[in-house]
């Protein structure tokens, strides 16, 4: 028994769609994973930097056009949560990417054995 033409064609096009699309989603959630460790980075130095300074160093944080005073342990509280926040996130982008891999791998899997099938 075999499939026409027209509706193997059909099927290989939605298979590719999909392919596609999960490899510009791969594309996007690797860029995300890159700028979110870029941010870790950033304030880990931040917090790096704050620990050196002395107890009664001042800590301003900019608020909109102006900076404010902050105790600085309520500043290494903040950049912790931040940090830990995310790496959360990368965690669950990890999670996405592995899925979109299998995604996109397990559609170039099927589009290979339609070409394969149809060419016996």
């Amino acid at each position: 028994m075999s499939i026409p033409n027209q509706a193997l064609q059909k099927l290989v096009q939605e298979i590719e769609t999909q392919a596609v699309n999960a490899q510009r989603e791969i594309n996007v959630v690797k860029a995300a994973i890159v700028s979110k460790q870029r941010e870790i980075r950033m304030l880990e130095l931040t917090s790096t930097e704050l620990k050196q300074l002395s107890t009664d160093t001042n800590v301003y944080e900019g608020v909109g056009k102006m900076f404010m005073y902050t105790p600085a342990d309520s500043v290494e509280k903040r950049l912790g949560s931040e940090i830990a926040e995310l790496r959360s996130d990368i965690s669950s982008l990890n999670k996405k990417l592995h899925y979109l891999e299998t995604t996109h791998k397990n559609s170039r899997e099927h589009i290979d054995q339609i070409f394969r099938s149809g060419r016996r």
